[in-house]
């Protein structure tokens, strides 16, 4: 609408077009964008949002960000792999193996790995990632368990991390077994041999994996759908559950003055948190892209294609799928030969155990929560030290983890160290029930002495080396007041008392039955909280009276 001259235009005429004429197309559509969804509001809420600054949280953002590189590079190498068990015979331009009959999986991997531009590169880069993905989630998972972050309100996270670790790992499994070379083959006959140790139903579901007698022609054209589409999907659905849950429930932080459940110290989102996270994400892409530069990782070529009458020497998984391969090898050949069928017992319990390794440490939670009747919500960390049974659990499941693994790789520590491959095999057996035991009553004895040393640092003060004579002649070393901040972290945190069982007689004399469940929640609550579960903290009392303090006087209310 055009103004009459003579008359001055009206807000409503000239109103809307001086905006878009002063603010211009974009922060035209942004306005338009944040009247109806309130864009502005919710953006700038957000990018204020306070994250904690501490080295133990990098962990995570590893894991985040290999997972990103995995994708990128994945797209690259999906462009130009083939996931096809149709046989060829290769022409390429590695000469040792021309002529060689193959898959197209394993040709074009060839293809991928000296005649795509930057291909084996890209493979390397990969591979790597994949590698530091899982161990970064696992040891995120670590992390988190020990300082007890699992606790209310975020069991749900917890299980979604865990999720995201498993489907992890086989998702590593499945990638690796793409290429279809002899290595990877071995391991595709390792879980042949696995699922057909289940009883009644092992060989329909060998059939059905592998769509006949193994190897099939279908196997790498599944794995590949597995490996690229659906469980990824899977996996950014539980990472976008857990990034969502992560922002909803916000960050624990460590135990320090000014620090509780209900408020979070450290930078916001927006600039500091964005622009240190931006640069870390580049220098993990730059480790890794160094690390495949330099360090080769599983070379195609030097194994060959899949024959399944052949077997690789050193045949070995990824690390984070070695335990599996431990159990196997840690457990004895069993048969068992019934009304005219085997069970393999040395291959079936194996198979049994490997979920209950993992259950293990990802069911803690409820556990614990079940022993303590913990119901409040919790935003600060907790110090391992002050959690001496659920350190020590941790422990001795890591020990076990740590066995599995030596396991796994029992021929190379036999022929790398001159050792008998059955005495290797046997330390194991043994280490496999000893260890955890061992590793749990070490660890949770450290953990009482930690505590009892900064009983005695909050009553005493730190030792400074500084003797001094008294004038009777007795020697006693100086000790220096802590301040009150290292007061507040040593003395800031919970110590439960133990639940008792109910009373086997009620208030009116008549018998109580009490349940077994009942007695030994009592019990092993105890073993956490009793005792020996933990050492009593500082008391106000006891601190003045090491420091020959007055109580403070108050003075009476009006």
């Amino acid at each position: 609408m055009r103004a009459e001259p003579g008359r001055r235009p009206t807000a409503h005429e000239d109103g809307p077009s001086r905006t878009r004429e002063r603010t211009g197309k974009g922060e035209a559509l942004a306005d338009w964008f944040d009247g109806r969804i309130g864009l502005f509001k919710m953006g700038k809420a957000q990018l204020r949002k306070v994250f904690p600054d501490h080295w133990s949280y990098l962990i995570g953002e590893i894991a985040l960000y290999s997972f990103l590189i995995i994708i990128l590079t994945g797209v690259y190498l999906t462009m130009f792999f083939e996931p096809s068990m149709g046989e060829t015979v290769y022409h390429g331009s590695y000469a040792p193996m021309d002529g060689i009959r193959m898959s197209e999986a394993f040709e074009s991997t060839l293809n991928i790995s000296f005649d795509v531009r930057g291909g084996l590169l890209m493979r390397q880069i990969h591979h790597w990632a994949a590698i530091i993905f899982v161990a970064s989630m696992l040891v995120h998972m670590m992390r988190t368990f020990f300082n007890g972050v699992f606790r209310k309100p975020r069991e749900i996270n917890w299980l979604s991390g865990a999720g995201l670790l498993i489907l992890g790992m086989f998702d590593g499994f499945l990638g690796y077994s793409l290429p279809d070379d002899l290595l990877s083959g071995t391991g595709m006959r390792f879980l042949e041999g696995a699922v057909l140790s289940v009883p009644i139903v092992g060989t329909y579901l060998t059939m059905f994996i592998f769509g006949g007698q193994f190897p099939g022609d279908i196997i790498i054209p599944r794995l590949f759908t597995f490996h690229v589409l659906l469980l990824p999907g899977i996996m950014l659905g539980l990472l976008a559950v857990h990034m969502i849950l992560l922002v909803y429930h916000k960050h624990t932080h460590n135990i320090g003055p000014g620090r509780r459940d209900t408020n979070i110290v450290g930078p916001p989102l927006w600039p500091i948190y964005v622009a240190k996270s931006g640069g870390f994400f580049f220098l993990v892409f730059g480790v890794i892209v160094i690390m495949s530069a330099i360090a080769q990782v599983n070379p195609v070529w030097l194994y060959g294609p899949y024959r399944p009458d052949q077997v690789s020497t050193d045949a070995q998984p990824d690390w984070y799928m070695g335990f599996s391969e431990g159990l196997i090898r840690v457990m004895p050949g069993w048969e068992i030969n019934l009304w005219g069928h085997t069970l393999v017992l040395g291959v079936f319990i194996p198979l049994v155990i490997f979920p209950l390794v993992l259950l293990a440490i990802w069911l803690y939670p409820f556990i614990e929560a079940w022993i303590t009747g913990d119901r409040r919500e919790h935003h600060l960390n907790e110090r391992p030290r002050n959690a001496p049974s659920r350190t020590a659990f941790g422990a001795a499941w890591i020990g076990l983890y740590v066995v599995l693994l030596v396991e796994g790789g029992n021929d190379l520590f036999a022929t790398h160290f001159d050792l008998s491959l059955n005495a290797v095999t046997w330390g194991n057996r043994i280490a496999f029930f000893v260890v955890p035991v061992i590793v749990f009553i070490v660890t949770k004895r450290w953990c009482i002495g930690l505590q009892r040393r900064d009983r005695e640092k909050v009553l005493h003060g730190r030792e400074t080396g500084i003797i001094k004579r008294l004038s009777h002649g007795e020697y006693v070393e100086l000790h220096e007041p802590l301040t009150q901040a290292e007061l507040y972290t040593l003395v800031a945190h919970d110590q439960p008392v133990p639940i008792e069982a109910p009373a086997e007689v009620d208030e009116a004399g008549i018998p109580r039955k009490v349940s077994r469940r009942e007695k030994l929640r009592a019990r092993l609550s105890r073993s956490y909280f009793g005792e020996r579960g933990q050492i009593p903290k500082a008391t106000v009392e006891e601190y003045r009276e090491h420091h020959h303090e007055e109580p403070e006087e108050r003075e009476p209310a009006h």
